[in-house]
């Protein structure tokens, strides 16, 4: 295999610049020497094209040629790899390579291709492939680009010079190493003096000292980015950057007056707003806000004041009541403060201030004042109507007048008892000196307390006040003990004499003092009982004798007497039941009194009570059952001679044929006076414009009105008909139909003697048959 050698031609920096000849070509050396060829293959360096060129037709970028070729014409030269046959194309018998088209380094910086030389006669390889580069120069044809077109930053506000702000940074898609094509240098081309830019990094920062928020807060600033180094001719982009001044502590809070003045009514209430003043401190956010105080000043126990977070505003509130009478200006020294101080700017302070308020109280006609909240007074239940219980006192803070007996002629005095709270007009009250007494007699067991409310009222201005009076009710011995309960007792038939039959034990509605001690007795001697008292409040009834018989008498009734121990004395006599029963060995009750046949026949009160249900239960069945079997026979309402209702006809009729539907109209029933008038069959259509009218036999009716008008007559005189209106039922058949009989049978035999040419003259409702019959009569006579 021989060596070929190649000669490129490629555009480098100068489009046509020549290449040398590479290494194999047979050349003298400085020195004179004879340089022999080195059977070598290929031998390849990088190409170079300038992207963007702007000149016409395709651009040449080198040329191939291989020693093996003889130039004959029986070399073809092959390209292949990135973009040949579409970017690139090589002419295949002279080697020259072309660019078909503009190229731009940003889309695609490097091309790797391969070419061969191949024997267009046997189509085999001269030279193995081998692969070059080209490689697209840069030039300058992208600007810098920012990565936003606005940066949002900010720095707080008195910064030092040089206080680092926001870096923006720019990129430039040309060749970094390349010339100078994507070399940043960044400026300021608006915002100074205030601000500066480092051209290298694109660091903003302050340029000025101490820039106050409160002077300006908001900047615009502008930077640009340049390439070729910021030299003339070279590409630039911008942008901006909107910097706010953060607000710190430098402001301090100020009063807008030394003075301020306000002015509350006697009547607020604790904890009520006098008014509002305001500090005002130009920074904002947390560094602006503030807390209020009061100092010092005669006002300083009788009102307070607070901070509103949401206004910064001190609001001034009654801490105690006021009252016109006894002081009628206050003065107070208030200071405000920052509430979170920079120590920095501590030398531009002090971050507080004072201001003195003084509050006017104005006079308020006020209602009256009882001497307490509340009143408490206690009266026995055995007082009479009309005895005092107590009284109430006001007074009326305007003028200091007491509502007594002091002051009968002040105006200013009216004592009521609002009912609402004494709807049984238990008591009363003086409306001058309020003193209040009973209007009836009152019962501690009833109500032990009585609460009510009285009203203080000004005459002159209707002012009034309330106040809750509560009446407790003193006991008093009025009431005699009693059973504490209900005792079912009952004595054994076979009982021995002493044995205990009931504990029995009081209780009194009455408080005592000391406690209840009640003494039971016997009203009178038994000679069946006793009563022994436990001296605890109880006590015990004992049988005096044996033998009772409940056939003889089932219960016994014994008066036992309670007395109480409080002063007066109270008793009373209550009655203890006691019946006879049967019982067993052990003393367990079997059978007492009217129970006893009962449960001797083996029926308890619950089989009973069982038996008689189920007997009332039957009943019930029975008459439901009868009164169904009623019901079904009852007529239907529309055949029932009974119903009563007028607007219900009953027709019976078994019907007369053509004359029976069309001779009268069933309404002369309801109306006597109406004609029959002509009705034509409905499914016979009119064969004549004036159809043939035949006048009925029965034109007025008159049999179906004697009809009806005699059995009138007989329901209205039959002295046993209701005397109400009641329905007449009747069965009318009708004088029968024009044409007769109709029917075959026994015509058989006369049948030839039969004319039919009547038919023809009775309408067209016979036209039917009159068709039929008179067309058999002609065939007959043919």
């Amino acid at each position: 295999k021989k060596g070929f050698a190649l000669f490129v031609e490629m555009a480098l920096l100068t489009p046509g610049a020549l290449i040398r000849p590479v290494p194999g070509i047979s050349t003298s050396d400085r020195d004179g020497r004879t340089l022999h060829r080195t059977k070598r293959g290929w031998m390849w360096n990088s190409f170079f094209l300038l992207e963007e060129w702007t000149g016409t037709g395709k651009q040449y970028v080198g040329k191939l040629h291989s020693d093996m070729d003889t130039e004959d014409g029986n070399v073809k030269y092959v390209l292949m790899g990135d973009g040949a046959g579409t970017v690139f194309e090589i002419d295949e018998n002279s080697g020259d390579i072309h660019a078909t088209r503009r190229l731009d380094r940003e889309e695609k910086a490097l091309y790797t291709l391969s070419a061969k030389a191949v024997n267009k006669t046997s189509g085999l390889d001269l030279e193995k492939a081998s692969e070059f580069i080209i490689k697209i120069h840069d030039i300058n044809d992208n600007e810098p680009k920012f990565a936003k077109d606005t940066y949002v930053a900010s720095v707080s506000e008195m910064s030092n010079v040089g206080a680092f702000v926001i870096r923006v940074t720019a990129t430039d898609a040309d060749d970094e190493a390349y010339g100078n094509s994507a070399k940043l240098v960044y400026s300021i081309l608006q915002g100074q003096p205030y601000f500066s830019v480092e051209p290298e990094t694109g660091v903003i920062r302050t340029a000025l000292p101490n820039m106050i928020r409160e002077n300006r807060e908001h900047y615009q600033v502008v930077i640009q980015a340049k390439d070729m180094a910021g030299q003339m001719g070279g590409l630039s982009g911008t942008t901006t950057v909107n910097i706010t001044l953060q607000d710190v502590n430098n402001s301090p809070p100020r009063f807008p007056h030394s003075t301020y003045h306000l002015s509350t009514p006697e009547s607020a209430g604790i904890g009520s707003s006098v008014g509002r003043i305001k500090a005002y401190d130009a920074d904002v956010g947390e560094n602006a806000e503030m807390w209020y105080s009061i100092l010092d000043g005669d006002g300083q126990d009788m009102f307070n004041i607070i901070t509103d977070s949401t206004s910064q505003e001190g609001v001034i509130t009654v801490k105690k009541q006021l009252d016109y009478e006894s002081k009628r200006l206050y003065s107070l020294r208030v200071q405000v403060t920052n509430t979170h101080i920079d120590r920095r700017f501590e030398q531009l302070g002090p971050f507080s201030d004072t201001a003195i308020v003084r509050i006017t109280v104005t006079d308020v006609d006020e209602p009256p004042v009882f001497s307490r909240t509340l009143y408490i007074f206690e009266v026995d239940e055995d007082t009479p109507a009309g005895s005092s219980v107590g009284t109430v006192s006001a007074r009326d803070p305007d003028t200091i007048n007491h509502l007594s007996v002091s002051c009968l002629s002040s105006p200013v005095r009216l004592y009521t008892i609002d009912r609402h709270t004494d709807l049984e007009r238990l008591f009363n009250i003086d409306s001058n000196n309020g003193t209040i007494s009973t209007l009836q007699g009152l019962d501690r067991e009833t109500s032990k307390w009585h609460n009510i409310s009285v009203l203080a009222t000004e005459l002159s201005t209707a002012l009034q006040t309330r106040v809750p009076v509560f009446i407790k009710v003193r006991d008093v011995n009025d009431n005699a003990p009693e059973f504490a309960m209900y005792y079912e007792t009952f004595v054994c038939e076979n009982v021995k004499a002493g044995q205990l039959i009931q504990t029995i034990s009081a209780v009194d509605t009455d408080e005592p003092l000391v406690g209840h001690k009640f003494v039971f007795s016997l009203s009178s001697i038994n000679p069946n009982f006793t009563i022994f008292d436990n001296e605890d409040n109880t006590a015990r009834i004992l049988t005096r004798r044996g033998g009772f018989n409940r056939r003889e008498m089932n219960s016994y009734l014994l008066p036992v007497v309670i007395s109480d121990n409080d002063y007066p004395i109270q008793s009373s006599t209550s009655t203890l039941t006691v019946r006879v029963c049967a019982c067993d060995s052990r003393g367990n009750v079997q059978t007492c009194s009217t129970e006893a046949l009962l449960l001797s026949a083996g029926l308890s009160t619950g089989a009973l009570v069982a038996i008689l249900l189920c007997i009332l239960i039957l009943l019930m069945i029975v008459v439901l059952f009868a009164a169904l079997r009623r019901q079904k026979k009852k007529e239907p309402l529309i055949i029932s001679k009974e119903d009563v209702r007028d607007n219900v006809v009953s027709y019976n009729d078994e019907g007369g044929g053509e004359e029976d539907t069309q001779a009268f109209d069933i309404g002369t029933l309801r109306n006597p006076e109406v004609i029959d008038t002509n009705k034509l069959r409905r499914d016979i259509m009119p064969e004549m414009l004036f159809p043939f009218r035949r006048s009925s036999p029965l034109k007025d009716n008159t049999d179906v009105r004697d009809f009806i008008n005699g059995r009138l007559q007989e329901n209205d005189s039959d002295p046993t008909a209701p005397p109400y209106d009641s329905l007449a039922t009747y069965a009318y058949e009708g004088n029968g139909s024009l044409a007769e009989s109709l029917s075959s049978l026994e015509s058989a035999a006369t049948e030839g003697d039969q004319e039919f040419e009547y038919l023809s003259h009775w309408g067209p409702q016979f036209k039917k048959l009159a068709d039929m019959y008179i067309g058999q009569e002609s065939q007959r006579e043919t």
